[in-house]
């Protein structure tokens, strides 16, 4: 279905090394992004005078631009090609996030969010659509998660410039670097090629006659349960790693008397749990299948959540927040390298677009229901019911026809 070669499997080629390239630093850039958003939030709240809850609808907007950028650009990069909508997605991320530095009002960060969502939500498909068709099937689960793990430097780059930068500058100024990624798109045209099978794939259907529609993915009954079943296992993800990374340090601090939350340590402890996470996710991916690979991270995210219960010391914090970071994120790469391999070439783009998108749009709440749930029962229902979602995942996982008959 994909490239292959005689070439040692350990060796890249000049082009596959420019797609990883070019793909991570387009996560980074968007988990950049994201994280900007987190560190400027109160300081927004301050400077314009706003409710939470009209602060908390900043991000949830942001999410729901990913999904309407999800919708168009990932129909837009099946028909066109995958180079040319992840450099115009990253254009409208760019310029939109750079443009918050005029923003000082509310409505405008509304509306600049939601552009940079669009930009956001339609570089992930045509991105993960990159990798799927330029590389063989046994290296999807690794070079997805390397990709995957590029978004950690920009978490890390976010924090370094908003210690530096808000304090002496203001939240505006933060948002200009921005405009950085536009400097990745002149790379990604010069350098970065469509690959033989999108290519040919492309071919067969403009021969065929066949359009690129989301409707594809809903074509058959099997199909229908099938995407259905994966927007389900994308919004537990996504449900699960914003509701704890948003709310675990602070009740960890409410509930056990810490003060380390929101430490650099914390912060740090975290990524680096996500990213060992990473490697090890697509590398069973790889060797053992999706299956084999979602079912041990997601049982074993649902066994740590009982973790935070017994929590008693900043160490402990710690060291919790990596092994969660570990299993809750590790798999985040997964998703596209399963997407990839159980949708054809043709719509490929759309598929991961929209079911990754959705997963967003949705599970970006999960924040708000997390503190509803702690305002009304105790942390120990709370983490049950994030662990009740990791197992319903589990269970599509292990269910889903599709699933079942990929082979590692």
């Amino acid at each position: 279905m994909e490239q292959t070669g005689t070439r040692q499997a350990n060796t890249m080629t000049t082009n596959e090394k420019w797609v990883m390239a070019s793909t991570a630093a387009g996560f980074s850039l968007e988990n950049m992004d994201i994280m900007f958003l987190s560190f400027a939030l109160a300081p927004i709240i301050a400077s314009l005078h706003i409710s939470s809850a009209a602060a908390g609808w900043i991000g949830s907007i942001t999410n729901l631009g990913m999904l309407a950028g999800g919708a168009v650009f990932g129909l837009v990069g099946d028909r066109i090609g995958r180079v040319k909508t992840f450099s115009y997605t990253i254009f409208i991320f760019a310029f939109a996030t750079a443009a918050m530095f005029f923003a000082h009002s509310l409505p405008m960060i509304y509306l600049l969010r939601f552009l940079a969502g669009i930009g956001a939500g339609g570089e992930y498909g045509v991105g993960i659509a990159l990798i799927a068709e330029n590389f063989s099937t046994h290296q999807i689960g690794r070079m997805s998660s390397v990709a995957a793990i590029g978004g950690q430097g920009g978490a890390i780059f976010a924090a370094l410039m908003a210690a530096w930068i808000i304090p002496s500058f203001g939240w505006n100024a933060l948002f200009l670097l921005g405009i950085i990624p536009v400097v990745l798109t002149y790379f990604i045209r010069r350098h970065v090629h469509e690959s033989a099978s999108f290519l040919t794939a492309q071919k067969q259907a403009q021969q065929n006659h066949e359009k690129v529609a989301i409707s594809r993915l809903f074509a058959t009954p099997q199909l229908a349960v099938q995407t259905l079943g994966l927007m389900v296992m994308t919004i537990v993800q996504i449900a699960g790693y914003f509701g704890l990374m948003n709310w675990l340090p602070s009740i960890v601090q409410k509930q056990q008397g810490l003060t380390v939350s929101g430490s650099s340590l914390w912060m740090i402890a975290t990524i680096l749990g996500m990213s060992i996470g990473m490697v090890a996710f697509g590398t069973i991916f790889d060797r053992l299948g999706p299956r084999v690979a979602f079912g041990i991270f997601l049982l074993g995210s649902a066994a740590v959540m009982f973790v935070i219960l017994v929590i008693k010391s900043a160490t402990a914090l710690i060291l919790a927040g990596a092994l969660i970071g570990f299993f809750s994120n590790g798999m985040f790469g997964g998703y596209g390298a399963m997407i990839s391999r159980l949708y054809p070439t043709a719509i490929r783009s759309t598929a991961n677009s929209m079911i990754m998108n959705v997963g967003r749009a949705i599970g970006g709440f999960s924040s708000v229901v997390i503190g509803i749930l702690m305002d009304h029962y105790s942390l120990a229902v709370t983490m049950a019911c994030l662990a009740g979602l990791y197992v319903v995942s589990f269970l599509v996982s292990q269910t889903l026809p599709g699933i079942r008959k990929l082979q590692h």
